[in-house]
């Protein structure tokens, strides 16, 4: 019989206020109550709100998010089926990656928020039987004049540089915007990309009755405690008194956790392992058990604890870090421990897996909680709803703005120099200088050298291009449109490197969704990214939702972070972003129209975010994309350079920083055709791609894309004298 209250741990009385106090409705409250039979113990009570939280139980997404396409020839794991999507990249061989939010936490503890963020990602990897190979990363913030900014700002980075670094896997790739909607609450979305042969696949799964639960790594704290309640809520100026609720990594014991996880994996000797991430032992053990239709008994005394004292409630909810959850077969117990002990890894057997498929937690010999595994999780029992969307109002006022009221610069010059002083747009050496992007050398371009990272795939002649990418300006002005550029821009950018699009993963960050305006948002950019991954064949694998991105003031811009995950099938197809050499032509593949709705220069000339996203027709950017990549299979290009921030003049300056020598341009064959030369040069029109091509091969560029009905244009030829005319 399960008690409420015992000599050795005396606990609040459970009641429906206080089920309210941890983040629960009065009708969820009714629900658990309808599930139990019964009032749940404190303990049953801090597990529900945890795993029905939005964070862990996706209960106002879910319903969208079953609308996006998620399967496809290459995937092998789709979305919400494992820790991390799985891709098949042939030669036995398979790609784990996954993006994740760390927002609420960076906001109120940057260091570490941004550090545990980048090793909670890692461990979904490696949970797959993955050795992590990159790590990628999407921030967000404030303006650069704000003092809390600055501080943010360099801590985030400070963070993600000393994890990754210290772990031993290359940061290469991520993008950073500025913007005044972030002040309050800045973005911090972590990816990570991992390469396991497709025979050595681990699951989250937890079956065989009698079967022993190993918990492996760090010792238990109170340190992140409702961590994923926290997450699940506005940022407010309280939110500095919860900074119990931010986690501490130790990326060394992360990385003593990686070589042995691995190691057991090879042995043959794990049956299911999980990341104790969010909700800590709570969700690891209800997940794992739902998924096998079975249960667990754990026992709390067992689980190494570093603080005393600690509660059912505590152990059970704490997300210290650097753990995870094995279960394994009670003849292997041995062998495990061994290859732990090795590595100087506590592990302790805590339980064993029943057939009851109930989730039963003992502490101090009193049983503190019995719950239906399958009642808390995704899929299961946890609540669903489809909430109000109503279209926003600003809607009407930004669309209107006649963007022809804009005076014309007086010094074309100046105007590019502004724009290349913008934070979006300037360099952000400063930022990848902190992250070691050669450790394990498999990095086969310098950061800023191509359109995507490109990490090698030891033993064979295949590489990888990754992206994050989401102009969030344009998902504000029209968020179906918008997302499709998120992912029409990250497809593109890992074309423009030498790689064929294959699946994305997404980070999903918008603000309140009780907000019908802000589910609106919501809504219409799922069903853009489903829109554009239909078209481009880029499947979604999984991913985050991270709603309450909002302070007392406001919510940020909806950002729908997409992570492109593309194949470069030789490493002779490795394109650089940049020029090579004098005398190349320079290819125009697209046409600019007259549009700079969302554009930097718009921001730049009014201080104003209005007008539409660009057009963007999908068909066409697929037909773009494809001649791209064929243009450099067929060894036709030397050089590709998407056209985003910034524009065509941007873009061509940025086509001129060859790091090993010295570039110009000469330009003057822009097809302008009656444009206002300010809107052909700085506006931001989808599906155009900058290439380079010898001079006697430049001919062949062209007929290829008339072949194809994409506009190409020879509009000038690369020079040595370091000036862009």
């Amino acid at each position: 019989m399960i008690e409420t209250n015992s000599q050795q741990s005396p606990e609040p009385i459970v009641s429906e206020q206080l089920a309210l106090q941890h983040g629960l409705t009065p009708e969820e409250y009714r629900k658990i109550l309808e599930i139990l039979g019964r009032v749940p113990t404190y303990t049953e009570l801090g597990i529900f709100s945890v795993m029905w939280s939005e964070h862990c139980s996706y209960k106002n997404s879910i319903l969208m998010l079953k609308t996006l396409p998620r399967s496809g020839a290459p995937l092998l794991v789709g979305a919400g089926e494992e820790n991390a999507g799985l891709v098949d990249i042939g030669d036995g061989l398979a790609v784990a990656f996954k993006i994740e939010s760390h927002n609420h936490p960076s906001a109120v503890e940057p260091y570490q928020g941004a550090a545990t963020g980048v090793g909670g990602i890692m461990r979904d990897i490696f949970t797959m039987g993955a050795r992590p190979i990159a790590a990628l990363n999407s921030l967000r913030f404030g303006q650069l004049n704000d003092r809390r900014t600055k501080t943010l700002f360099k801590q985030v980075v400070k963070g993600i540089g000393d994890y990754g670094n210290s772990f031993g896997v290359p940061t290469v790739a991520g993008e950073v915007y500025f913007d005044d909607c972030y002040r309050e609450n800045p973005l911090v979305n972590a990816m990570a990309v991992g390469i396991v042969e497709v025979d050595k696949v681990v699951k989250a799964i937890a079956y065989g009755e009698g079967n022993i639960v190993i918990i492996v790594g760090s010792a238990t704290g109170r340190d992140g405690i409702h961590g994923a309640t926290f997450a699940s809520e506005e940022i407010s100026s309280e939110s500095e008194a919860k900074r119990p609720a931010v986690q501490v990594g130790d990326p060394f014991m992360e990385k003593l956790l990686l070589e042995a996880t691995l190691k057991a994996v090879q042995e043959g000797l794990v049956i299911g392992i999980q990341d104790m991430g969010a909700a800590g032992l709570t969700c690891s053990s209800t997940e794992m058990s739902a998924k096998s239709r079975s249960g667990m008994k754990l026992y709390l005394d067992r689980v190494p604890l570093r603080e005393q004292g600690m509660t059912s409630y505590e152990i059970m909810l704490s997300e210290s870090q650097e753990r995870m959850m094995l279960v394994a077969r009670k003849e292997d117990e041995e062998k495990l421990l061994k290859i732990f002990e090795k590595w100087d890894l506590s592990a302790s057997t805590i339980g064993e897996v029943t057939k009851n498929r109930i989730v039963e937690v003992y502490h101090h010999g009193v049983l503190k909680a019995s719950v239906p595994a399958h009642s808390l999780v995704l899929g299961g029992g946890a609540p669903v709803y489809q909430r109000e969307a109503v279209e926003p109002a600003y809607l009407k006022g930004v669309h209107s703005f006649d963007v022809r009221t804009i005076p014309e610069p007086k010094d074309y010059t100046e105007a590019l120099l502004w724009l290349l002083r913008s934070p979006t747009i300037a360099s952000k050496r400063w930022v990848f200088e902190q992250y070691d992007n050669m450790v394990r050398t498999n990095t086969v371009v310098e950061p800023s050298g191509s359109d995507a990272a490109i990490i090698r795939i030891k033993g064979t002649e295949k590489a990888l291009a990754l992206k994050t990418d989401c102009n969030s300006r344009y998902v504000y002005l029209n968020p179906k449109r918008g997302a499709e550029i998120a992912v029409a821009e990250a497809a593109r950018n890992v074309v423009c490197s030498g790689g064929k699009p294959l699946a994305i993963t997404n980070c999903l960050n918008f603000g309140n969704p009780y907000n019908p305006e802000i589910y609106w948002q919501f809504k219409e950019t799922v069903l853009g990214i489903g829109n554009a991954c239909r078209v481009l064949d880029t499947p979604v694998t999984g991913g985050n939702v991270s709603f309450y991105n909002e302070g007392p003031n406001t919510a940020v811009y909806p950002t729908p972070v997409i992570g492109m995950l593309g194949l470069v099938e030789s490493l002779e197809h490795v394109t650089p972003s940049y020029f090579k050499d004098p005398g190349d032509l320079i290819v125009l593949l697209g046409k600019p129209i007259a549009e700079i709705g969302g554009s930097e220069y718009l921001l730049q000339q009014t201080g104003k975010l209005a007008g539409d996203a660009p057009v963007i027709d999908l068909r066409q950017e697929k037909s773009l994309q494809e001649l791209c990549l064929k243009l450099i299979q067929q060894g036709l290009i030397r050089s590709a350079h998407d056209i985003s921030e910034g524009g065509l003049a941007v873009s061509l300056f940025e086509s001129c920083l060859n790091p090993n020598r010295q570039l110009g341009a000469r330009v003057e064959g822009v097809p302008i055709d009656g444009l206002r030369p300010d809107f052909a040069l700085f506006g931001e029109t989808q599906s155009m791609i900058i290439v380079s091509a010898s001079y006697h091969l430049a001919k062949r560029v062209i007929d290829a894309a008339r072949s194809t009905r994409v506009p190409a244009y020879v509009i000038g030829e690369v020079t040595n004298d370091g000036r862009l005319c």
